[in-house]
């Protein structure tokens, strides 16, 4: 962990909504209380997938695809800096580094975690059951049994139903 007033915080992030609200609450948690006096340096990190575990089983055909999603991939990953950007910018928090990474999320947010020495690693939770987990893999599972620091996973709040959809 690092050293008293460099205390690090990192926040994974994908292109869901759910990862995007748990970097919302790592701020305000974290760094809004104490914007006069900042006790932490945030580290926003985006694994990047590969284009061919993205496409998961190569094929005949298979390498004329891949510039494409390569190209989407980049392109996503530019969305993904864009917004976090924008949500610290609006609540006035400075990120230390944004960083993307290409390969596998769970591998890379713990090598984040011990590359920047992580006091909290906070990520979002798709709210998968136990089947999809298994199938897809839970990146917030992995770190939790694997991480050396304390992991916050922030599950989004389901949206009540209005009064005009209860009718």
């Amino acid at each position: 962990m690092a050293s008293g007033s460099e205390r690090v915080v990192v926040v994974g992030v994908d292109d869901s909504a759910h990862s995007y609200h748990a970097l919302e609450t790592a701020l305000d948690l974290f760094f809004i209380p104490f914007k006069a006096n900042p006790r932490f340096k945030l580290v926003v990190v985006h694994g990047r997938p590969t284009a061919t575990s993205f496409l998961g089983v190569a094929g005949p055909g298979t390498v004329d695809i891949i510039p494409m999603v390569e190209q989407d991939l980049n392109k996503t990953a530019e969305l993904v800096k864009k917004k976090c950007s924008e949500v610290c910018s609006a609540k006035s928090v400075e990120i230390s580094s944004l960083e993307v990474i290409e390969g596998d999320p769970r591998n890379i947010m713990l090598e984040a975690v011990e590359r920047h020495h992580a006091c909290v690693i906070v990520l979002g939770s798709h709210g998968y059951g136990a089947v999809k987990r298994v199938f897809l893999g839970s990146v917030s599972d992995y770190l939790a049994h694997h991480a050396h620091c304390s992991v916050m996973i922030v599950k989004k709040p389901k949206a009540k139903p209005t009064s005009t959809e209860t009718h």
